[in-house]
């Protein structure tokens, strides 16, 4: 049991004042030998209090980060794309309820009902072009332009699920509003954006960047670790805006904090409704508002947006009623942007935090018998994963991966908690219902269901092979039998080994879930496809000429 309690031994205004030390412990490793790292920011009532770049920007030349180097920020960029949105609606060029057939009548009628607004707050149900050309069979260094990626989303039949129903992440949407700019203004949103955003705000700095063989001077590259301490390029050649694209420094983006507070270019109105979070259908409200992320952290208000893409990780991170701010942008893959970002807050920010106050968790013992009742496999549908649960030398254990495999400590004779992860991950077992949920860090739980694992035989794996066509995707999946093993082929390429989880239900790592469809006469015909942000693609059995 947790009890909240605020620590008020410091005055209100009081922020601390760390060392530099301090926050250097925190990136140390982005300080070893020709390692990448990034730059941080720390901003205290509109004055830049820190401000300091880590590791390299380019390894090759042996380059600094610095508080001038240019980073892509990938997915913080969607506040930009919001605001270029917001600043048409204030022109009253725009309206959030517009729909977006009105702009592209070549999508399938659904997108009569699909609103900017729904795009704005990821409800639209449009699916992520990013999933789409994963299940197109697309390697990550391939390019492709804005045309193919439009043809791509108005040729899918159907959404994830109906406009305003749910909330699921999709860059699609982003892109999409991106290219509502551009109609609607007859630029570019990087030439809208520059001109009504940049310019006014003297981020010089900073650009949706449209075209990759343009120079930059100052930017970083970013990385990913490839073999133990080295590592490899990861730069993209993707021309796309909207859901990414900006390029910038530390330095600009204080600007852009700086006129959250001072309203000097964009107003009260502009900004309320940058921070009005969206609601579904039945009246729920979100986290999410127009490219920013409203929550809390440790009992004060944040907002804040993360990036992730290629070697560069990103995050800008406000908490408002402090006026204080952290900006970290790396060129390193392997780095959490926005763990880190926290990190630097609690040096500040402590003495303002909600403290929970919280005992040790206090463990019991159970023995086999006693645990055996909660043995078995279970499936998320939301998540579309499994877990094994099992005994091993007295001991619960969990296995999300035949690699992986965690303690389950019990804390009564139904609950148990994760050990080893960093996560408070509580489990409880519901024997009656066959069911287990899970609860992260004290959000609502998600629902696995147990069940019986598939056991085919050789023979039996042998119903599932074939060719699959499809429209939506305009690709032909190849399943085959190799060495005893399901694979999904895509031309000549081995796309993903194929696991059969349960009946009728296989299961790709790379891509997703397949669920087997068959005729009255137990024949199959095919099958819907489900990844993390596309949902139910059909794809149908090509019979043999």
């Amino acid at each position: 049991m947790s009890v909240f309690i605020v620590i008020s031994t410091f005055r209100p205004d009081a922020i601390a004042e760390p060392s530099q030390f301090d926050i250097d412990s925190i990136f140390s490793e982005w300080e070893q030998v020709d390692q990448p790292g990034g730059t941080v920011a720390v901003i205290k009532e509109g004055k830049l209090i820190f401000s300091k770049g880590y590791g390299l920007a380019n390894i090759e030349h042996s380059v600094p980060n610095t508080p001038t180097t240019v980073f892509r920020i990938a997915s913080t960029s969607k506040q930009f794309t919001a605001a270029t949105i917001l600043l048409l609606v204030q022109q009253q060029n725009l309206n959030l309820n517009d729909s977006l057939y009105s702009f592209f009548p070549d999508f399938p009628d659904y997108a009569k009902d699909i609103t900017i607004r729904h795009l704005l707050h990821h409800t639209s149900g449009v699916r992520d072009y990013f999933n789409l050309k994963e299940l197109k069979g697309f390697r990550t260094d391939d390019y492709y332009d804005d045309a193919e990626v439009m043809g791509w989303l108005t040729a899918q039949p159907s959404l994830n699920f109906n406009p305003g129903e749910e909330f699921l992440y999709s860059n699609s949407g982003y892109w999409l509003l991106a290219q509502i700019v551009q109609k609607v203004t007859g630029v570019s949103m990087a030439s809208f954006a520059d001109n009504e955003i940049f310019k006014p705000l003297k981020m010089h700095n900073t650009r949706f960047h449209n075209n990759h063989n343009r120079i930059v001077k100052n930017k970083a590259y970013g990385y990913t670790p490839f073999s133990g301490p080295e590592f490899e390029i990861n730069m993209s050649t993707l021309d796309l805006i909207g859901d990414g694209g900006i390029l910038t420094t530390v330095e600009d983006l204080k600007k852009w904090d700086d006129e959250f507070y001072q309203q000097k270019v964009f107003d009260k109105n502009f900004w309320e409704k940058m921070t009005t979070v969206g609601t579904l259908n039945n009246g729920e409200q979100l986290d999410y508002a127009s490219g920013l992320r409203i929550s809390d952290y440790k009992g004060l208000k944040q907002i804040d947006h993360a990036g992730w893409f290629g070697g560069f990780k990103s995050n800008l991170i406000r908490f408002p009623e402090q006026k204080f701010s952290v900006i970290v942008l790396a060129n390193r893959e392997d780095a959490y942007s926005t763990g880190l970002a926290h990190q630097v807050a609690d040096l500040y920010l402590n003495q303002f935090y909600k403290k929970e106050v919280e005992s040790a968790p206090q463990f019991i013992e159970l023995n086999a018998d006693q645990l055996k009742n909660f043995s078995g496999h279970y499936w998320s549908e939301d998540r579309s994963d499994s877990r094994h649960v099992y005994i091993k030398q007295g001991k619960l254990k969990l296995s999300p991966a035949p690699e992986r495999e965690y303690d389950l400590a019990p804390l009564s004779e139904k609950q148990f908690k994760l050990m080893g992860v960093s996560a408070n991950v509580i489990m409880t077992f519901m024997p009656k219902s066959n069911q287990m949920s899970v609860s992260v860090n004290g959000q609502d739980p998600f629902i696995c269901d147990e069940y019986t694992p598939a056991n085919y035989t050789g023979d039996q794996l042998a119903q599932f092979t074939g060719n699959f066509y499809s429209e939506a995707l305009m690709v032909n999946y190849h399943i085959k039998i190799i060495d005893g093993e399901l694979q999904l082929h895509i031309g000549n390429s081995l796309i993903s080994k194929l696991d059969a989880v349960q009946q009728d239900m296989l299961v790709s790592r790379n891509l997703g879930v397949i669920h087997i469809e068959r005729n009255p006469e137990s024949v199959i015909t095919g099958f819907k496809m489900s990844s993390n942000r596309v949902k139910h693609v059909q794809f149908k059995k090509v019979l043999a000429e």
